[in-house]
């Protein structure tokens, strides 16, 4: 790895500097998904079809309304990234146990072994990345990454990493 560029001390907050943490973020983005967007190119499907992947694999029956909250896309655009899913037997939609209207969504095993492959390469580069860094360095980000969400992406986060995570709560944060 290079020598880790910083900022000059007690001076984070100038524009030139604003804009390099804004250069990290895109160019960390783009670096980080570069192998699971490479996969994901080859079947044909995108970065959309990974987030859906992401969450529900993390949440298994999470509602199609609280994904969209979590996406914050809109119906359609989420139609038919969820299509595209459901018709390659990656995702299954199941009726709701108390309202039949809802619609649960579930990674079946192909989606599962998809979603797990393409989170082993984000493993290894985010593990490589915080075993580099630190743990006060990962806590940092971790506080940083929290600060530059708005109010409500914080309680969508807070309500998706409670134990055990429910997906009512992320519904009431939207």
């Amino acid at each position: 790895m290079t020598e880790t560029i910083k900022p000059p001390p007690a001076q984070f907050l100038r524009d030139d500097v604003i804009r390099g943490g804004m250069d990290l973020l895109l160019f960390a983005h783009k670096s980080h998904l570069r192998h699971s967007d490479a996969e994901l190119a080859a079947l044909g499907l995108g970065r959309a079809h990974h987030r859906c992947l992401y969450f529900i694999g993390r949440q298994p029956n999470l509602s199609v309304g609280d994904l969209l909250a979590l996406l914050g896309v809109t119906k359609q655009s989420l139609g038919r990234v969820l299509g595209a899913l459901l018709e390659r037997g990656l995702v299954e939609q199941r009726p709701g146990e108390t309202d039949r209207r809802q619609r649960l969504l579930r990674l079946t095993p192909a989606g599962e072994a998809l979603e797990q492959r393409l989170f082993v390469g984000l493993h290894q580069n985010m593990s490589r990345a915080y075993a580099a860094s630190g743990e006060e360095a990962v806590g940092g980000f971790w506080t940083m990454m929290q600060n530059l969400m708005s109010d409500e992406a914080q309680r969508q986060f807070a309500a998706f990493h409670a134990v055990p995570a429910r997906a009512s709560e992320m519904a009431s944060a939207h």
